[in-house]
């Protein structure tokens, strides 16, 4: 009997733990309709009705603005990215991440979703290069380089803690959320809008 009990709950492990693996990231980004107790609606930017699950654990984040000179070497950062038509990389948006993000984001050249065919770099700013019309950021990765041209009105930010206070209606977010084999959305990192500046990635 014992053995078998053994054997039931390695079965239960192995059955929740392929659950956690069948989960899949979902980009939320959108505005807040309200909040009850810890689940957050949202009307998503293509218009969608989002319910997203919260917990103690969920931390908030508040957007707060920069400027291209605040921006310097070793800085570690996210730009997301057009390509120009000579092949060129522009920064639609750039998000200088806190520090203690470093190692904990996964670093490179990738596709991403802010608007069709855009890229994200996460990377050092190696070289903040001054050029017509804004810098270039010549960024490092392992394994890897980029060089993104950022326009002087590109927004750029980086986030500050904050507290579920500012998760009020109208206020525009941005989440990474898990979406459980029923559907069911959480996240445990919201970027939130605060004082007109909104978290742009």
């Amino acid at each position: 009997m014992k053995k078998i009990a053994l054997l039931s709950v390695a079965a239960g492990l192995l059955l929740a733990s392929a659950a956690a693996g069948a989960q899949t990231r979902l980009a939320v980004r959108g505005t807040v309709a309200g909040l009850n107790g810890d689940v957050l609606s949202v009307k998503s930017r293509d218009g969608k009705d989002l319910k997203v699950h919260l917990s103690d654990k969920t931390a908030v984040v508040a957007a707060k603005a920069l400027t291209l000179a605040d921006v310097k070497p070793g800085d570690f950062v996210g730009p997301a990215s057009r390509k120009r038509p000579d092949g060129s990389l522009e920064a639609i948006s750039v998000q200088v991440f806190p520090a203690a993000l470093r190692g904990k984001i996964p670093e490179g050249h990738m596709p991403w979703d802010l608007e069709p065919g855009s890229t994200m770099t996460n990377a050092t700013v190696g070289r903040v290069v001054q050029t017509s019309g804004g810098r270039e950021l010549v960024l490092e990765y392992k394994g890897g380089s980029q060089k993104v041209f950022v326009p002087e009105n590109v927004p750029i930010f980086t986030t500050v803690p904050a507290d579920r206070s500012l998760l009020v209606a109208g206020a525009y977010i941005v989440t990474f959320a898990n979406v459980a084999p029923d559907g069911t959305i959480s996240t445990l990192r919201i970027s939130v809008s605060k004082g007109g500046v909104r978290p742009a990635n």
